[in-house]
This record gives C-alpha cells, sequence and structure tokens, in this order.
C-alpha cells in the first residue's frame, strides 16, 4: 500500500495518495415491514476511522454489508472515489471486511489464515507468504505464524483476522463489532493497536461498534444513527459537548433531565432558580412550555445548603470523581461528578444545592 501523503485526514494527518473516499447517497432499505435504512447520507473522508455507532436495530450493520456488498439496497447508491459500486459483486468491492466472530479456518495455521485471500488471486507461493510474514509481524504475531486458531487467544485470533483483511491491500477496511467477544483489558489493547495500524496505513475505515468509549476514543468522527437515519455525525469532542439531538446527548455518555420552563420570547429556560440561554433551536411552542433541561454531571456544581433543592441519595465512586445522585423535591434523579475529595461531606440525605455554569443548555420536551 502506497503510503504517499495527500489531502489531510480529519484528524488532520496526511492520508496516502491512494486513500479512498467513501460516499452513502439516499440508502434505503427495508425487510417485510422493518425499515432497516431509511434514506441514509454518509461520507468517509479519506484515510479516516469513521465509527458508527447507535442502538441495535438502528441500521448501522446493514449499512457496513452494504458497503462491503454483502445486502443491495432498495435504492440509494455507494460510491468509492466518485464510483458507483452499488451493483458491483462483495469479490470486487476491494474492501477488506473483519468481523465480530473472527471467521478463521480452523485447518489453517496462522501464516495460511492471513494467506488465503492471496491463493485465492493465485498469487505466487513465495510472494504470498511474504507478505503474510510481513503482516503478522505488523499486528505483532511474528512468532504465532505456525499456530492455529485454537491455539490463539482471542485477541490473537482477531488480530489474525484483521491481518487477512489487510493482506490484499483493500482500499477500504470495514469492521463489524470486531472487539465485542473480548474481554475488557484486551479489548482496551487491541483497540489501540487497531487504531495505530489505521493511522499508520491511512486507510479508509469505517468500524461499527455499540460501545460510546470505543468510537469516541478510536475515531475521527463518530456518526450516531438512530432508526435507519443519521442523527448526527462529528468529531468525538464536538459529539459530546454540542449534541445535535437530544436522542445523542442522551446516548452519548450519560445525561441528567432537570426540569426547566421555556420562554419561547426570548429562548431562554428557568432552571435551578436561573433563566439560561438554550443552545440550538428550542422545541416549537407559543409562549411557554414545561420541558427537560439536559446536563451533564460534569457540568453541575453541588453545595451543601439546608435550603437547597435536593438532597443526596446516593453515591459511586469512579476513582478521581465520585457521581452523587441528587432526587429534586418532584422526585427527579439528578447525577453530578464532584471530585473525590469532596464527596465525604455528601453522605446519603444531605440537603444540597445544584447549579449550572453561565452557558447555554441543551432542552428536549418534557417525558412523562
Amino acid at each position: 500500500m502506497s503510503l504517499t501523503a495527500s489531502a489531510p485526514t480529519a484528524n488532520g494527518a496526511p492520508a496516502p495518495a491512494d486513500a479512498a473516499t467513501v460516499e452513502l447517497r439516499g440508502l434505503r432499505r427495508s425487510f417485510g415491514t422493518t425499515t432497516a435504512l431509511d434514506g441514509l447520507d454518509l461520507t468517509v473522508r479519506p484515510g479516516e476511522l469513521l465509527a458508527l455507532l447507535g442502538p441495535s436495530g438502528c441500521g448501522k450493520t446493514t449499512a457496513l454489508r452494504m458497503l462491503a456488498g454483502f445486502e443491495h439496497p432498495d435504492s440509494g447508491e455507494i460510491l468509492v472515489d466518485g464510483e458507483d459500486v452499488t451493483a458491483v459483486p462483495a469479490h470486487r468491492r476491494d474492501a477488506g471486511m473483519v468481523f465480530q466472530s473472527y471467521s478463521l479456518f480452523p485447518h489453517l495455521n496462522a501464516l495460511d489464515n492471513v494467506a488465503f485471500g492471496l491463493r485465492m488471486r493465485r498469487i505466487r507461493t513465495s510472494e504470498r507468504r511474504t507478505r503474510a510474514a510481513e503482516l503478522l509481524e505488523l499486528v505483532g504475531l511474528a512468532d504465532r505464524g505456525d499456530r492455529y486458531p485454537h491455539q490463539l487467544s482471542g485477541g490473537q485470533q482477531q488480530r489474525v483476522a484483521l491481518a487477512r483483511a489487510l493482506a490484499l491491500r483493500p482500499r477500504v477496511l470495514l469492521l463489524d463489532e470486531p472487539l465485542s467477544a473480548l474481554d475488557a483489558k484486551v479489548r482496551l489493547t487491541l483497540r489501540e493497536e487497531i487504531r495505530r495500524l489505521q493511522q499508520e496505513l491511512g486507510i479508509t475505515t469505517l468500524f461499527i461498534t455499540h460501545d460510546q468509549e470505543e468510537a469516541l476514543s478510536m475515531a475521527d468522527r463518530v456518526a450516531v444513527m438512530r432508526a435507519g437515519r443519521l442523527e448526527q455525525c462529528a468529531a468525538p469532542a464536538e459529539l459530546y459537548a454540542r449534541p445535535a439531538t437530544a436522542f445523542v446527548a442522551e446516548f452519548v455518555g450519560t445525561m441528567s433531565r432537570i426540569p426547566g420552563r421555556l420562554r419561547a420570547s426570548d429562548a431562554t429556560v428557568a432552571v435551578l432558580g436561573r433563566h439560561l440561554a438554550v443552545d440550538g433551536a428550542p422545541p416549537s411552542i407559543g409562549g411557554a412550555a414545561d420541558v427537560d433541561v439536559l446536563v451533564r454531571p460534569e457540568s453541575l456544581g453541588v453545595t451543601i445548603a439546608e435550603d437547597g433543592e435536593g438532597r443526596v441519595v446516593g453515591t459511586s465512586f469512579l476513582g478521581a470523581t465520585v457521581r452523587v445522585t441528587v432526587a429534586l423535591a418532584d422526585g427527579t434523579r439528578v447525577k453530578a461528578d464532584v471530585p473525590a475529595h469532596d464527596a465525604g461531606r455528601l453522605a446519603p440525605g444531605t440537603p444540597v444545592h445544584l447549579s449550572l455554569p453561565d452557558r447555554p443548555v441543551l432542552v428536549a420536551p418534557r417525558t412523562p
């Protein structure tokens, strides 16, 4: 794979000259009465790693399988570097795919598993073995080439699967929840390795996951899906700090709902004894309405106050911080993060005052 630099990727690093641009345009797909994709539009930039994130059934796996050529849309287009590949069969898509289940051949050792696709393309034995050995070294398994899948750990098997996907030097790499079957420690190590390899090779990558931490830590951009549609696609920091919709706000990270009163005339909301500007477009109302203000735990201040609007009902130790759960007078439960060294005073039953920083807040219609 050529590493000649061209346009920058989403993270600012130069992308290889042969890094592909992938475009999904208006993809629709239904299975009986179930709509899997409902007009999905998405662009993956050259050399970036884009994560598709969303709840089960949101359509992310269907989108990935369409890009791989395993599923076909009812309507819409799939383009790679401007070329329409919607009708191109999977074996001619020039895409490498890593599955959740590894899918290694049990009767082949690691080296032969990596070389399998090269053998199918009738690459000379010496060349394919050399390339397979180089890829095993790239994924840290240079000394495991003679091992069979049952002799490898889950993390090692997934590295072999990744090397096999890269052996054909694909223009696009597709990762279908490749870490979900691994334990937490191995997942952390392997996701760092995948990210390192992806950046080193500069290959355009679409990564499917339901794990928020995985998506936010690995991806250049994260696309959040819901019911077959794209809710927001942005860099992890922007997605977390400035969610475009209430769904994104609550799906990515932890979010508390605090009762407020929206005033449409000046797009402000009364919450916790203050009036704050609304972030983004407020819900369409005639004059004023009860709403929920969406707040991250780290954005809330907690101080002991006899006349406070809530009482501590529980705490959870998170290391440097402690998550404090506060019950308001109407029964609403709000989560706030405080430094661990300050949390000792906040025992259950302690009356407290909650405070918000002076910046716009996101609001959503009041939930029953």
